[in-house]
């Protein structure tokens, strides 16, 4: 599969990691205010080393377990504003997962919008995927809020199945199907 990079909207540019993004990635990754609702703990310095490595390395995005993580700046100013993931979740059916981790200074402004939005075209438009899901730790309302703006419908809440951080925590999964994403894409270009 193919796809095309970096990506330029407006007022952003989503483009592949690179080393000088570290002090950036560890102002991310070690807040503990990002943190909360994701799988990992705030990380170490070491930790967020391993974590840009891992975001360096070239990914054809053709089988089950790879990542596309982009870094998110704002093409105004060239500030590191946070990251987008595209996940290929199931090779065979075609399925992905999207994933946003933004710096609280940058919430309400519509980046991760932007950028996700982005990264749903990538994944439909570039990558052939039929089905993208989203899925979050339930009481994270902020980003199943922007899960839904980008046409995403709540297609499950599983209580307690997940134990994080010392408690069980509900995980909420939603989902746009390609057909979705295109009939959503033809009503905003016609307006």
């Amino acid at each position: 599969m193919t796809f095309s990079l970096p990506i330029e909207t407006d007022r952003l540019t989503l483009r592949r990691y690179q080393e000088s993004d570290y002090d950036d990635l560890l102002k991310l990754q070690s807040n503990d205010d990002v943190t909360r609702f994701l799988l990992y703990e705030s990380k170490t310095p070491e930790q967020v080393r391993e974590s840009l490595a891992s975001r360096l390395a070239d990914v054809p995005m053709d089988a089950e377990g790879q990542a596309l993580t982009l870094a998110v700046i704002l093409r105004e100013t060239g500030q590191y504003v946070g990251e987008v993931t595209l996940f290929v979740y199931n090779a065979e059916h075609r399925t992905g997962e999207i994933g946003f981790v933004f710096h609280p200074e940058f919430h309400g402004r519509g980046y991760a919008a932007e950028a996700s939005t982005e990264l749903l075209r990538l994944g439909f438009d570039q990558l052939g995927m039929h089905r993208i899901i989203g899925r979050l730790d339930a009481r994270n309302t902020g980003s199943a809020n922007l899960l839904k703006r980008l046409g995403m419908r709540q297609e499950a809440h599983f209580v307690r199945n997940e134990f994080l951080k010392g408690e069980w925590t509900d995980e909420a999964v939603f989902a746009i199907l390609v057909d979705e994403w295109q009939d959503r894409s033809a009503t905003t270009e016609s307006i």
